[in-house]
């Protein structure tokens, strides 16, 4: 599949100078009419956040998974992206998700020792959502 029959234009691509992508490499893309951005020379924390998607994805997801086809790829990889930014706490920002609002803190004792939580398992069980009962 090329980009073209996705219907998307692509104007640059950001990559890193290692040299296992040779200038025919950036000969081809040009062609295409994409524009290639190199990253720093010696700054490690350029791309940090895409790699630390791109390493969770693996870990939580791929590592787990064994993938049949394209469409099957792009189907986990869809709900692992609607998992990650509207389920998934993250660390780096007080363990809220990026696509919603902070919980309201539980501040009633009792509350606290009668939770009822359900689960909801995600692409047959290997994601996992939690959230209070109502």
């Amino acid at each position: 599949m090329d980009l073209e029959d996705a219907g998307c234009q692509v104007k640059y691509l950001i990559r890193d100078r290692d040299g296992k992508y040779p200038a025919l490499f950036d000969a081809v893309l040009a062609d295409a009419g994409i524009t290639v951005v190199r990253s720093g020379v010696r700054v490690p924390r350029m791309n940090s956040l895409m790699e630390r998607w791109v390493r969770t994805c693996r870990r939580e997801l791929l590592d787990r998974t064994l993938i049949l086809n394209q469409r099957h790829l792009l189907h986990a990889l869809r709900e692992f992206e609607i998992f990650y930014n509207g389920h998934r706490p993250h660390q780096g920002i007080a363990n809220s998700r990026p696509l919603a609002p902070l919980p309201e803190p539980i501040t009633d004792p009792d509350q606290i020792t009668h939770l009822n939580i359900h689960r909801r398992d995600r692409l047959g069980g290997i994601l996992h959502e939690y959230k209070h009962a109502a």
